[in-house]
């Protein structure tokens, strides 16, 4: 799975701009699948198990990662511009990205220190007084590479670091989408619908949508979670740790989970030796927001991987949880399939 979600993570696709990672889920599935693109740009994959299901299981990730949009080009030729999803100012200024569909290479710029006044020395500065500096002379210049309203996108190399840890931007959620794609290529045991979303990062649009079609009994969403076991967190606040496996969640902002399917998968973690551990906060969001009350309920659950530097170009994930998060899927799947879970 790791060679997969390297090039994955390596691909540009934020909120509304998924063409590139669309295609390569697609190249990958072609000819494994019944494949339907509805409007928004979901991939709907029916996957043929082993055997027919009880209930009508579907499978979650979403496409899209957090990054910027222009909004404007200045007479001098810097962007400017607002983020797309939701990245924290702290990790923005001085990064290098890429912008547009002929990734034109920049940098975040801002005034510098010796310019800057004492009152705002030390202070974490807006997005508005940020600017994309691509080197352009003049508005013009900037105007043959870019255009507003195109992406752009943190650069980051995907690295391993000490013996399990990955570093990459958008682990959130190309995770999720290497996981299916694995299941996908090894077969499943039951037949079960595969969706790869569209718009998360923005309000999880996607997810809305692809329920709608699919009209499951029961839903597994794969996402990324903010880990925050680092110096000078306590415990308490730490939400989840790298290293002890999946994250089940019992609640988010969006979502209060079923609590037999949560006792269930925590249980399940124990029995088939699966490290599994919940989220320790109350905090976040993912598609599972959408897709519980779609169609008139849905029994859904989410199945996390810890990350820590969330939604930045240096995300930092745990190669064991990756395996935890994929062989409880499997345990999951069975089980939904099966109606076992009452």
């Amino acid at each position: 799975m790791i060679d997969t979600l390297k090039t994955l993570c390596l691909l540009n696709g934020t909120s509304g701009r998924e063409e590139r990672i669309r295609a390569e889920v697609l190249r990958r599935i072609e000819g494994k699948v019944e494949v339907t693109i509805d409007p928004l740009g979901n991939i709907l994959a029916f996957v043929k198990g082993a055997q027919s299901p009880k209930k009508t299981v579907m499978l979650t990730a979403h496409m899209d990662e957090v990054g910027f949009i222009i909004t404007y080009i200045t007479d001098d030729g810097y962007l400017k511009f607002s983020p797309v999803g939701g990245i924290d100012d702290k990790v923005i200024v001085g990064r290098p990205v890429t912008v547009g569909e002929h990734d034109t290479p920049g940098v975040i710029g801002l005034k510098a220190i010796h310019l800057t006044d004492k009152a705002d020395k030390g202070k974490v500065p807006e997005v508005s007084k940020l600017y994309i500096d691509i080197g352009a002379e003049n508005k013009a210049q900037a105007e043959e590479l870019v255009s507003v309203g195109d992406a752009a996108y943190f650069i980051s190399d995907f690295k391993r670091l000490g013996t399990n840890c990955v570093k990459a931007k958008a682990i959130d959620d190309r995770i999720g989408c290497t996981i299916m794609l694995d299941m996908i290529e090894n077969g499943v045991p039951y037949d079960a619908w595969f969706c790869f979303l569209v718009q998360e990062e923005v309000g999880l649009r996607g997810a809305g949508a692809a329920a709608f079609r699919v009209k499951p009994d029961y839903a597994i969403v794969f996402e990324a979670t903010t880990a925050g076991d680092v110096a000078g967190v306590a415990d308490a606040d730490s939400v989840c740790k790298l290293g002890e496996g999946a994250v089940v969640s019992f609640m988010d902002r969006r979502t209060v989970y079923d609590r037999t399917l949560f006792r269930h998968a925590m249980q399940l973690g124990k029995e088939k030796g699966i490290p599994v551990q919940t989220k320790t906060k109350v905090a976040g969001g993912n598609d599972a927001g959408e897709i519980h009350r779609a169609n008139g309920g849905v029994r859904t659950i989410a199945v996390s991987l810890p990350c820590r530097y969330i939604h930045s170009a240096t995300s930092v994930a745990d190669t064991r949880d990756m395996k935890a998060c994929r062989d409880l899927a499997q345990e999951l799947l069975c089980a939904y399939a099966n109606d076992a879970v009452k």
